[in-house]
């Protein structure tokens, strides 16, 4: 597999990249490839790190730095979530705030940048190399 578009560190071996750690190596065709969600899976890491001609220094230096980008997700059933703040009964300048169902929603006009175009003669995005 190609190294991804999105890359922040390359080594000599290894790269990290938007798919997570990749070899740099494309006659391997990403069969080392550590995915992000997979990058906290000890036991794939440590199967990757038993790999035979493996640059050990320049493999702990990608894992560091992807650990670094993707922190380790939340365990299920914890949640992230500050408390709650406590909100007061009562406002304390005794003025009482607007009821929501007197609330409107705003609506905004649309505007269109195309009108009286046709969609094949406006010019198209492309990436220049």
């Amino acid at each position: 597999m190609a190294l991804h578009r999105d890359i922040f560190w390359v080594g000599r071996q290894w790269a990290v990249t938007g798919y997570g750690i990749q070899a740099v190596d494309q006659r391997l065709r990403g069969v080392l490839d550590i995915e992000v969600a997979r990058l906290w899976d000890d036991d794939l890491v440590a199967s990757r790190r038993a790999k035979p001609g493996l640059n050990a220094e320049d493999f702990d230096k990608a894992l560091t730095t992807a650990r670094a980008r993707w922190p380790r997700a939340p365990e299920p059933g914890t949640s992230r979530k500050r408390p709650a703040a406590k909100i007061p009964a009562e406002p304390s300048d005794g003025v009482a705030p607007p009821s929501a169902s007197n609330a409107q929603p705003v609506q905004l006009p649309m505007e269109w940048r195309i009108q009286g175009r046709l969609a094949r003669f406006l010019p198209q995005w492309r990436v220049r190399r």
